[in-house]
């Protein structure tokens, strides 16, 4: 045994806590491990009298007889450093395994939760923004009802594994130190099933496919989640279920474009309503509304009718409708349309930049442009 003192091995004071102790442990052994240290004496050394140390000031019995006799008080309770009952393979696996999620090789809970599922739901503009009820059908794992989750045949159950004790996990000797692994037998859960159930084949659960009614709230956009809790896959030996989330997909509408709370539509007028003024009758989610276009509108000019969005799901104002118009060139003239085009044309010659002054500054700007550049 090493004569150092334990409480300088590990870095810490006399009055330190069980939890500064295992701490200091910790950080001592990940430094001077022989994985890390490979063909390194010292380090294997060092390694030993960490053990040593943690080995003894963890366990109180044996830290009160060294706090009060020193090194003589625990050669008098035959410790054989490291190495004898409770010895470095414990400790080692008391220590690590926590880092690992195994406390100690204590039982590990066999009972677990069922896995969440997610349901994507495509949905049209109108569903999304006025809410509806849908009903789905969802593929899942349900608790057998012939075992009742068992998976052991009626009548039977399951037995404690033999390898592992019913602890789901077995330890294997390397060199001086122990490495903890899942149990070959029962893959970790402790009990084998020697007569499974025929409906379920021994897993506790079957496959079927869930009817469910889905009630989609006003304001739901893409990306949005509904959560059925409860609804999931069923959990393992007795455990909670799972939850199903409903993913919203809106799809694109013939209409109207959505961002956020607004929507956007694009209508097109004839040059003599953007020219002249008029009336344009206008589309929205619950009716037609009137707008009125004054003379001399220019393509892509942008009209905001207040409310007429879309009320968020989580709250807040309603958004507004943003009317984008388009001036539409007329088609398929014939020749008398085409004559009178030429006539009104002629009719603008003598004050084109006048009647036109959006064309005639642009044309001005290039040709200044290139002016410049000579």
């Amino acid at each position: 045994m090493s004569k150092k003192d334990f409480y300088d091995v590990l870095g810490v004071s006399r009055d330190a806590s069980d939890r500064d102790i295992k701490k200091a442990f910790r950080r001592m052994a990940m430094k001077y491990h022989p994985d890390r240290n490979p063909d390194d004496k010292a380090s294997e050394d060092a390694f030993k009298e960490v053990n040593e140390a943690y080995e003894v000031l963890s366990d109180q019995q044996k830290k009160a007889a060294y706090d009060q006799y020193g090194h003589a008080g625990i050669d008098q309770q035959g410790m054989g450093g490291g190495h004898g009952q409770g010895g470095f393979s414990d400790v080692f696996g008391d220590v690590f395994g926590d880092i690992f999620g195994q406390g100690g090789g204590g039982r590990r809970s066999h009972v677990q939760r069922g896995a969440d599922l997610r349901y994507t739901m495509d949905l049209s503009l109108e569903e999304a923004v006025h809410g509806c009820d849908k009903t789905i059908k969802v593929p899942t794992l349900i608790p057998c009802n012939t075992c009742d989750g068992s998976g052991a045949k009626p009548g039977t159950s399951a037995k404690t594994c033999g390898t592992c004790g019913g602890v789901g996990q077995v330890r294997m000797q390397q060199g001086f130190f122990s490495v903890q692994q899942t149990c070959p037998s029962c893959h970790g859960e402790g009990q084998v099933v020697s007569d499974p159930c025929g409906s379920c084949h021994g897993q506790g659960r079957k496959q079927e496919t869930k009817k469910l009614a889905v009630k989609i709230p006003a304001g739901v956009d893409t990306g949005d989640r509904i959560r059925l809790s409860g609804e999931g896959e069923a959990g393992t030996h007795g455990g909670p279920s799972g939850d199903l989330f409903v993913q919203v997909n809106v799809r694109d509408h013939a209409i109207f474009e959505r961002d956020g709370k607004h929507l956007y539509c694009e209508v097109p007028i004839s040059f003599i309503d953007a020219a002249l003024g008029g009336e344009l009758e206008v589309p929205t989610l619950e009716s037609r509304v009137k707008l009125k276009i004054p003379a001399e509108t220019q393509t892509g000019k942008l009209f905001r009718l207040r409310g007429k969005g879309i009320k968020p799901v989580r709250g807040g104002a309603v958004g507004d409708l943003l009317v984008r118009v388009t001036v539409e060139t007329p088609v398929n003239l014939n020749s008398k349309q085409k004559a009178l085009l030429k006539d009104f044309e002629s009719a603008m010659d003598e004050r084109k930049k006048h009647h036109a002054p959006k064309k005639h500054g642009f044309f001005d700007s290039v040709k200044k442009f290139f002016e410049d550049m000579t």
